[in-house]
Protein backbone atom coordinates (compact mmCIF):
# COMPACT_ATOMS: atom_id res chain seq x y z
CA UNK A 1 0.00 0.00 0.00
CA UNK A 2 1.70 3.30 -0.96
CA UNK A 3 1.34 6.89 1.40
CA UNK A 4 -1.60 7.94 -0.73
CA UNK A 5 -3.60 4.92 0.26
CA UNK A 6 -2.35 5.00 3.80
CA UNK A 7 -3.82 8.71 4.24
CA UNK A 8 -7.05 7.63 2.76
CA UNK A 9 -7.02 4.42 5.21
CA UNK A 10 -7.14 7.62 7.93
CA UNK A 11 -10.26 9.52 6.17
CA UNK A 12 -12.22 6.87 5.11
CA UNK A 13 -12.02 5.75 8.90
CA UNK A 14 -13.05 9.21 10.20
CA UNK A 15 -15.92 9.31 7.66
CA UNK A 16 -16.94 5.70 8.93
CA UNK A 17 -19.06 7.20 11.74
CA UNK A 18 -22.64 8.84 10.88
CA UNK A 19 -22.08 11.44 13.85
CA UNK A 20 -18.88 12.54 12.04
CA UNK A 21 -20.09 12.39 8.98
CA UNK A 22 -22.56 14.36 10.11
CA UNK A 23 -19.99 16.76 11.53
CA UNK A 24 -18.28 17.05 8.16
CA UNK A 25 -21.15 17.98 6.43
CA UNK A 26 -21.84 21.14 8.65
CA UNK A 27 -18.57 21.92 8.18
CA UNK A 28 -18.96 22.31 4.70
CA UNK A 29 -21.48 25.27 5.67
CA UNK A 30 -18.09 26.69 7.39
CA UNK A 31 -16.51 26.89 10.45
CA UNK A 32 -18.33 26.08 13.59
CA UNK A 33 -17.17 25.94 17.89
CA UNK A 34 -17.90 22.33 19.44
CA UNK A 35 -21.10 23.46 21.27
CA UNK A 36 -22.48 24.75 17.77
CA UNK A 37 -21.41 20.60 16.18
CA UNK A 38 -22.81 19.25 19.26
CA UNK A 39 -26.11 21.22 19.46
CA UNK A 40 -27.83 18.51 16.82
CA UNK A 41 -26.10 15.43 17.93
CA UNK A 42 -27.53 13.15 21.18
CA UNK A 43 -24.71 12.47 22.82
CA UNK A 44 -22.09 14.02 25.85
CA UNK A 45 -19.78 16.89 25.24
CA UNK A 46 -17.00 14.30 25.85
CA UNK A 47 -18.09 11.56 23.62
CA UNK A 48 -18.08 15.02 20.92
CA UNK A 49 -14.95 15.63 21.63
CA UNK A 50 -13.72 12.33 20.74
CA UNK A 51 -15.09 12.06 17.90
CA UNK A 52 -13.40 15.31 16.64
CA UNK A 53 -10.02 14.22 17.74
CA UNK A 54 -10.67 11.18 15.16
CA UNK A 55 -11.30 13.95 12.42
CA UNK A 56 -9.01 15.84 13.53
CA UNK A 57 -6.54 12.73 13.26
CA UNK A 58 -7.90 12.24 9.87
CA UNK A 59 -6.58 15.40 8.81
CA UNK A 60 -10.04 15.73 7.84
CA UNK A 61 -10.68 19.15 10.60
CA UNK A 62 -8.60 21.44 11.43
CA UNK A 63 -9.66 23.37 15.24
CA UNK A 64 -7.86 26.58 16.76
CA UNK A 65 -8.66 28.00 20.16
CA UNK A 66 -9.40 31.59 20.62
CA UNK A 67 -9.98 32.43 24.59
CA UNK A 68 -12.48 29.36 25.64
CA UNK A 69 -13.81 28.62 22.11
CA UNK A 70 -12.24 25.99 19.88
CA UNK A 71 -13.12 26.30 16.63
CA UNK A 72 -13.10 23.77 14.15
CA UNK A 73 -12.95 23.64 10.01
CA UNK A 74 -12.47 21.20 7.11
CA UNK A 75 -9.39 21.04 5.29
CA UNK A 76 -10.84 20.79 1.66
CA UNK A 77 -7.25 19.24 0.64
CA UNK A 78 -7.56 16.46 2.37
CA UNK A 79 -10.96 15.90 1.18
CA UNK A 80 -9.68 16.04 -2.57
CA UNK A 81 -7.51 13.81 -2.17
CA UNK A 82 -10.64 11.25 -2.10
CA UNK A 83 -11.75 12.54 -4.87
CA UNK A 84 -8.53 12.14 -6.65
CA UNK A 85 -8.84 8.25 -5.62
CA UNK A 86 -12.56 7.78 -6.64
CA UNK A 87 -11.24 9.22 -10.29
CA UNK A 88 -8.29 6.70 -10.38
CA UNK A 89 -11.32 4.05 -9.47
CA UNK A 90 -13.75 4.87 -11.95
CA UNK A 91 -10.99 5.15 -14.47
CA UNK A 92 -9.96 1.73 -13.62
CA UNK A 93 -13.70 0.50 -14.11
CA UNK A 94 -14.10 2.02 -17.52
CA UNK A 95 -11.27 0.52 -18.66
CA UNK A 96 -12.47 -2.67 -17.71
CA UNK A 97 -16.37 -2.39 -19.11
CA UNK A 98 -14.47 -0.72 -22.12
CA UNK A 99 -12.37 -4.39 -22.51
CA UNK A 100 -15.67 -6.51 -22.06
CA UNK A 101 -17.61 -4.74 -24.45
CA UNK A 102 -14.98 -4.95 -27.29
CA UNK A 103 -15.12 -8.71 -26.17
CA UNK A 104 -18.66 -8.91 -26.01
CA UNK A 105 -18.02 -7.36 -29.69
CA UNK A 106 -16.01 -9.50 -31.35
CA UNK A 107 -17.49 -12.53 -29.95
CA UNK A 108 -21.19 -11.87 -31.11
CA UNK A 109 -19.03 -10.61 -34.51
CA UNK A 110 -17.38 -14.18 -34.04
CA UNK A 111 -20.85 -16.09 -33.34
CA UNK A 112 -22.81 -14.23 -36.11
CA UNK A 113 -19.88 -15.21 -38.99
CA UNK A 114 -20.69 -18.80 -38.31
CA UNK A 115 -24.05 -18.94 -38.81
Amino acid sequence: MNNHSQGLEHIFHALADRSRLSMVERLSLGPASVKELAEPLEMALPSVLKHLKVLEEGGIVLSEKSGRVRTYRLDPQKLEGIDSWMEERKAAWNRSFDRLGSFLIESSDENSDGE
